[in-house]
């Protein structure tokens, strides 16, 4: 319906890019008196706030601060699309009584984990690579790059709610032996359950084979694999991330890579996004990179739209939303890295 309108109604204020239509928003919200008005992604969203001054915010990547925040005096809830939600000040939002919900119940934890093993295996085989030497007319290149067996392989988890689990199921499906898990919130019937091995941050990294990252994004798990866990690697290692660029230290990881202390990366994610044309790993050997695309699927960006607005619809409603985020303090966790109890990061 875009912004241009004569209504009195409410608004509901989408900050883009998000998606191609907000078909099941309005679907959902049809029974309120809301308009729903996006704000481009090239649009600068403090003075655009201002003038719509919306009863909630959608949003997926773009930030979500204290001066977004006060350009909207009659703002009750901001709706993170996805799981993570470290680009909205959550605390500052509580401060304001609003509610700042995700959505992590969307069913994209099938997407995410067949993009981890995607991305696994499009290293391990080196695909990328392959398909560009073929294009040039090049043929018999076999042992011209190596590629290391993974007999009784290991894979190491950073994080292991619903999507570590599908990953794990995944990889042993190919073989992998052992399933090595750092998750301080892992509880042992779980793990047990489905034959998860629980290590400690450093022993994980030392036998891994893989290592792929499940884990939300906070203060405590920022570079949880920075320089000194990286060079603690197997040569033969390969690092997956489809959660949050900062759990990884980049520079570091394309250091490691260019030297070829480790085998090669699969990251869906960066700590800035879009990629900067400067970041070390667009020049990394045996580095295949997506555009945070892991969580995507028609099902799951339809289920995500939908769940995001009923949250809205609850809090409309006059109710408490069902994933309400920053309604208490982050659980204590003794162990120094903080893995969320029930955040898995997608989108």
């Amino acid at each position: 319906m875009g912004r241009n309108h004569q209504s009195t109604s409410a608004i509901v204020a989408i900050l883009e890019p998000g998606y191609a239509t907000y078909d099941a928003e309005r679907a959902v919200l049809a029974e309120h008196d809301v308009h729903i008005a996006t704000i481009g992604a090239t649009e600068a969203a403090v003075p655009a706030l201002q003038a719509l001054n919306p009863v909630a915010i959608m949003v997926r990547e773009r930030p979500v601060g204290a001066a977004e925040i006060d350009a909207c005096p009659t703002l009750k809830i901001i709706a993170r699309y996805g799981v993570g939600y470290d680009n909205i000040d959550t605390a500052y939002a509580q401060t304001r009584g609003l509610y700042v919900v995700n959505i992590p119940d969307y069913g994209a934890e099938r997407e995410v984990s067949e993009h981890a093993v995607a991305l696994y295996l499009a290293v391990q085989r080196r695909l990328v690579t392959r398909d560009g030497e073929v294009r040039q007319q090049h043929w018999g290149i076999g042992q011209a790059a190596r590629i290391p067996g993974r007999e009784r392989a290991v894979l190491g988890l950073i994080g292991c709610g619903k999507i570590g689990i599908q990953a794990a199921t995944k990889f042993r499906a190919l073989g992998f032996e052992r399933i090595a898990v750092f998750d301080p919130y892992l509880a042992e019937t779980v793990a047990n359950q489905h034959d998860l091995d629980r290590v400690g941050l450093n022993e994980l990294c030392e036998i891994a084979d893989v290592i792929s990252l499940h884990a939300p994004l906070t203060a405590e798990t920022r570079h949880v694999l920075n320089a000194e866990r990286i060079a603690l690697m197997k040569p033969d290692a390969i690092v997956v991330n489809v959660a949050r660029g900062g759990l990884v230290d980049e520079v570091a990881l394309a250091t490691a890579l260019t030297e070829g202390r480790i085998y090669g990366a699969g990251i869906d994610v960066f700590e800035q996004e879009p990629l900067r044309p400067d970041n070390p790993l667009l020049s990394a050997p045996n580095t295949v990179l997506t555009d945070h695309a892991a969580w995507y699927s028609e099902r799951s960006v339809e289920m995500l739209q939908r769940r995001a607005a009923e949250e809205v619809s609850r809090v409309l409603h006059g109710k408490d939303p069902i994933n309400w985020v920053n309604r208490q303090p982050a659980l204590p966790n003794p162990s120094g890295v903080r893995l969320a109890r029930s955040a898995q990061p997608t989108a």
